[in-house]
């Protein structure tokens, strides 16, 4: 099976062509990604208008270019896939609506992926890892842990309550000027200061449940 990928669900524009045979893992003949950090740092964090736009602006290229580099034409596609959500609504349109375009011009079947689940499914078609097996998916927007019994059959074993890692790392990275993308700023900076200086809370920590909840050390900061 041949399939392009358009994902847009963010502040990343990206395209690849993934190949698979059998059971094993995939191999990817191309991953294109173009980064918007440029266009968002003056904000400190992504803006939903102008993640959309740019999307739009580039996505054709990007597109074009992973066919390229894959050596493939769009006729020998088996069918073209596309995040469909959870993301940024604008961004999620622009990238279905071209995927919905390619398959449509070129009679190809479409397919409408969940984001969340694609993070689940990565491990198996880069490492050929069976099923079932334990994920922590951790990003801007989201922060879960997951059993992984197979496609489409999933347990939700904890989740954030309230903010997401990635969140929290962002807004402490804006509130202290350090830029964006701020998780590495954050990282950066704790590596070399004094963890007895300030109390801080420790989300989790004696408790039962693997939920996460870190708005309490976000407000804290």
């Amino acid at each position: 099976m041949l399939v392009l990928g358009i994902e847009t669900t963010c502040d990343e524009t990206a395209a690849a062509v993934v190949e698979r045979t059998g059971e094993g893992p995939g191999k990817i003949l191309s991953n294109i990604v173009l980064s918007q950090i440029a266009e968002h740092a003056p904000f400190g964090g992504v803006v939903p208008e102008i993640a959309a736009r740019a999307h739009v602006e580039a996505l054709d290229r990007i597109d074009g270019k992973a066919m390229m580099e894959a050596g493939k034409t769009f006729a020998e596609l088996d069918g073209v896939a596309a995040a469909a959500g959870p993301g940024l609504i604008g961004g999620v349109i622009v990238g279905l609506t071209t995927a919905k375009a390619i398959s449509l011009v070129n009679g190809k079947p479409l397919m409408a992926i969940n984001h969340l689940e694609a993070h689940a499914l990565t491990a198996r078609l880069t490492s050929g890892i069976a099923f079932p097996y334990c994920l922590f998916l951790a990003s801007g927007g989201h922060t879960q842990i997951l059993a992984v019994r197979g496609v489409g059959d999933y347990e939700l074993l904890g989740t954030t309550v309230d903010d997401a890692i990635g969140e929290a790392f962002d807004k402490t990275a804006k509130l202290l000027g350090l830029g964006y993308p701020g998780g590495p700023q954050v990282e950066k900076e704790a590596a070399r200061g004094n963890a007895t200086r300030f109390d801080l809370p420790r989300p989790m920590h004696g408790r039962a449940e693997p939920h996460f909840s870190l708005s309490g050390l976000k407000t804290a900061c």
